[in-house]
């Protein structure tokens, strides 16, 4: 592409107005950006900027994009585990440079896992899994020399698992010099990091202007296959109906997060093509039970009576219209070990019966919601079928990054939303929903749901080595879930993402950090 042509495009881009058809080394892509909090990964732990990460940064390990349930070596080029005393050796690919020409070292790799740690951002409970924390993270890494270094854990765990917890979006490896460079008032650069990039993935970042449009261009010094594509650029569309005509009209190549009528309308036109792509996606409503919350949300029965309030099938199949299924555990189907039964159904005559059993009158209570779709389409079904039982229901719609930023600060009541593994085991849902000693940022946390014996099960579950044993565990773990928690589990995503006929290569898989542009073309 001409120097010059590459800013004409990003200005179009940012601009609300439509754009000039796309250029041949140009990627464009229409979908909403609302969600997105931060860029660093030690701090972003939503949709859009999961996406984002594995286009900006590498990790040692990442998920066979093939097969995701392998893990395969990236910036290391060996690992040698000893379970015995709970110790990692990695070796690093020799090499292996940053976007900045800096080289990837073993210094890099002990600033990345230090400074995600201490930051201790939403995602951190991910490598607290390891026992990793702020006191502690000094003592469990040691370089060996520039480029091998030594990691331990204190967490009763296989290394296996380890390996799956290193594969994780917040496990990326940053430029360590870049970063600290950009420092300010002790903050390891997450201000910075929140709007720039440090890594050594296929992309680094142009510009990101938050709520209007990320722009990435092609590294070519990245570690592995180099990307096709000279730009990638992401704009935000919080309105389908507009991204459906974008991509329609050719103003985009890629489309996500369309309606059912979008993708309807867009399956019998010429030029595009609707992919399905299985995803571990999940939406589940979640009731916060901590301190100074409304007092009618700690109470079991009415979770109980929750369950009895979905209308499961009209939000799957005639709101949604088929893009999700009925998926009432915490482990979506596609990670082993997942429980498909659905014992519940919409019955709002049985949920009144458990309230009255319990003595509960006049329930209310608010619910903070995406103000998109299908979250807001979830929160208005809910909020009648609430109604059918004498519940009222309050939508708090707004943009996802307040939605994330109140939920994480504990200050809503009821909250939709969106879960999606951090890496194929079931210890990264299980340690999410099912584990909370009262002081950590899981899922359970966040909600102020303080549940040391399921906390207790959890720990033995991903402590257990034989593999029919571990899912027995996790089976006993999701129906304790489905039966007695703040959690009412509603559905599982079938992903539908629109792209021209012209594009190539285009990969996206299970898990969110699965989306590829590298192999991308036109």
């Amino acid at each position: 592409m001409k120097k010059r042509l590459l800013p004409l495009l990003i200005a179009a881009v940012l601009s609300p107005t439509a754009f000039a058809a796309t250029p041949d080394h140009v990627l464009v892509v229409a979908q909403s950006l609302d969600d997105i909090v931060s860029l660093d990964p030690a701090e972003s732990n939503e949709l859009s900027s999961i996406q984002t990460i594995p286009s900006l940064y590498q990790r040692l390990v990442q998920a066979d994009r093939d097969n995701p349930e392998q893990v395969v070596p990236v910036l290391a080029e060996s690992l040698q585990p000893d379970a015995k005393t709970n110790t990692l050796t990695v070796a690093l690919k020799p090499g292996a440079v940053f976007a900045s020409g800096n080289p990837v070292s073993a210094d890099d790799v002990i600033y990345s896992f230090t400074r995600a740690v201490k930051l201790n951002k939403s995602p951190a409970f991910i490598l607290n899994v390891l026992g990793w924390t702020s006191d502690n993270i000094d003592s469990q890494l040691r370089k060996i020399d520039d480029h091998r270094l030594e990691l331990k854990w204190t967490a009763d765990i296989s290394p296996a698992v380890v390996q799956n917890i290193l594969s994780t979006p917040i496990a990326s490896i940053v430029d360590s010099r870049a970063v600290q460079a950009n420092i300010t008032d002790n903050d390891y650069g997450n201000a910075w990091l929140r709007m720039h990039s440090a890594g050594s993935g296929p992309f680094k970042m142009r510009v990101y202007q938050p709520r209007q449009a990320i722009v990435l261009d092609a590294n070519p010094t990245s570690p592995g296959d180099k990307p096709l594509l000279k730009s990638v650029i992401i704009k935000n569309v919080p309105d389908p109906a507009a991204r459906r005509l974008l991509v329609q009209q050719g103003d985009a190549d890629v489309a996500r997060e369309l309606g059912p009528d979008q993708t309807s309308q867009l399956s019998q036109q010429a030029g595009v093509k609707v992919l399905q792509i299985p995803s571990a996606e999940q939406h589940y409503l979640v009731f916060n039970t901590g301190n100074g919350a409304n007092p009618l949300l700690k109470n079991p029965a009415f979770w109980d009576a929750a369950r009895y309030l979905v209308d499961y099938q009209g939000i799957t199949r005639d709101l949604l219209r088929g893009q999700y299924f009925v998926q009432q555990s915490f482990l979506p189907v596609g990670l082993p070990g997942a429980l498909t039964t659905t014992p519940f159904h919409f019955d709002p005559e049985k949920a009144k019966a458990i309230l009255a059993k319990a003595g509960i009158t006049h329930p209310a209570f608010t619910l903070d919601v995406e103000n998109k779709a299908p979250f807001i389409n979830i929160a208005e079904s809910l909020q009648a079928s609430f109604n059918q039982a004498g519940i009222k229901v309050e939508l708090l719609p707004a943009a996802g990054s307040q939605v994330y930023s109140r939920v994480r600060a504990r200050q809503h009541q009821a909250a939709i939303r969106l879960w999606i593994p951090d890496y194929f085991d079931a210890h990264s849902n299980a340690s999410a929903f099912a584990y909370n000693t009262g002081k950590d940022s899981t899922v359970a946390g966040l909600n102020g749901w303080v549940i040391p014996a399921l906390s207790q099960q959890t720990l033995a579950a991903v402590a257990e080595t034989d593999p029919q044993r571990r899912t027995v565990l996790y089976a006993s773990l999701q129906k304790e879930l489905q039966r007695n928690s703040p959690y009412v589990f509603i559905d599982q995503a079938k992903t539908q993402v629109v792209l021209q006929n012209k594009v190539k290569g285009y990969q996206q898989g299970l898990n969110a950090d699965m989306v590829f542009y590298d192999r991308v073309s036109k």
